[in-house]
């Protein structure tokens, strides 16, 4: 082992989180035959196979699962060493940061994050991640991503959270419905068509309100985003349930037929909207600025509370 190629390392943990050649080749920036080429001589290293394809992509062996956790501790552990060493200029720095977001965080927050990023850090990449809520706890300790953005409470162990807003859900639907007008009770809302948006995309407070009251909605059409609810609703009697301030701006598009929203005729408990990073993300410089500028482009955070599962933090 004296003569490890600690580069293969970088391929190691890109393949074991990616699960695939060609996103590890894209991720890197190097040819997918640069990639099996250095997979060969980790398994000529190890004596293993470490990666086994089949059809979920690459999967790992019981050894590289093993090797997993103290690679990426020492990829930690080097990017810390580096990134103190080296002082982060965000106007010349070509990093590249990555944030998990629903599609709802995608269409209400990027326009403004990307404007703030663009003047601030012209050179550097945003990569996001579509937000997995069952997963986000485990990608913020493995350093899968940087940050994200959710309306779940996470209580991971280093996980810290900050407060960007304050929402509460409404009804979405035609402006001209059939049989809704200014506003919607209980026997309409149970007697109309609804389209459900998984629990995947974090938005679950609705149904548990609902389940708790002993009904259930008709639900007509399942989907795992919202981007497309203002393509679906339009002309049709579908009622949906999202928050208001992503409601509000569908109501505002150039749609061939207008959308309005209506106070729901139960009681859903208001959300908050949360920031979430690892408590050790303040050690890189780098990390902090980023942070720093998602808390600047998405609001006013300073009478906001900053919580973490074992200790409290600030960026």
């Amino acid at each position: 082992m004296a003569s490890f190629d600690l580069n293969l390392i970088t391929t190691f943990i890109t393949l074991y989180e990616t699960r695939s050649v060609t996103t590890t080749a894209q991720r890197l920036f190097v040819t997918q035959p640069s990639v099996s080429y250095a997979l060969a001589k980790l398994r000529e290293q190890f004596d293993d196979a470490l990666f086994v394809r089949n059809r979920q992509g690459m999967q790992p062996t019981r050894l590289a699962t093993q090797l997993y956790g103290s690679f990426k501790e020492a990829s930690r552990a080097i990017d810390s060493a580096v990134g103190e060493a080296r002082k982060f200029d965000p106007s010349h720095s070509q990093r590249q940061f990555r944030l998990a977001l629903s599609d709802l965080g995608e269409m209400a927050l990027l326009p403004r994050l990307m404007d703030c990023l663009g003047r601030a850090a012209p050179n550097i990449e945003l990569e996001v991640v579509p937000l997995e809520i069952d997963k986000v706890g485990t990608w913020l300790n493995d350093g899968h991503i940087d940050a994200a953005i959710c309306s779940q409470k996470l209580s991971d162990n280093g996980v810290v959270s900050r407060v960007l807003m304050k929402e509460r859900y409404v009804c979405l639907l035609d402006a001209a419905h059939p049989r809704i007008g200014d506003a919607i009770n209980m026997q309409q809302f149970l007697a109309e068509p609804h389209v459900l948006v998984t629990r995947t995309s974090g938005h679950g407070m609705a149904e548990d309100a609902l389940k708790r009251l002993g009904v259930e909605r008709r639900i007509k059409l399942r989907l795992p985003h919202f981007s497309v609810l203002p393509r679906l609703i339009p002309g049709s009697d579908l009622l949906g349930i999202l928050p208001s301030q992503i409601a509000e701006s569908f109501c505002e598009m150039p749609l061939p037929r207008k959308l309005k929203t209506l106070e729901l005729p139960f009681d859903v408990p208001s959300f908050e909207v949360s920031l979430h990073w690892h408590s050790r993300s303040t050690q890189s410089t780098a990390l902090t600025w980023f942070l720093r500028q998602l808390q600047t482009s998405l609001g006013s955070l300073d009478a906001q509370k900053t919580t973490t599962a074992n200790d409290t933090g600030t960026v």
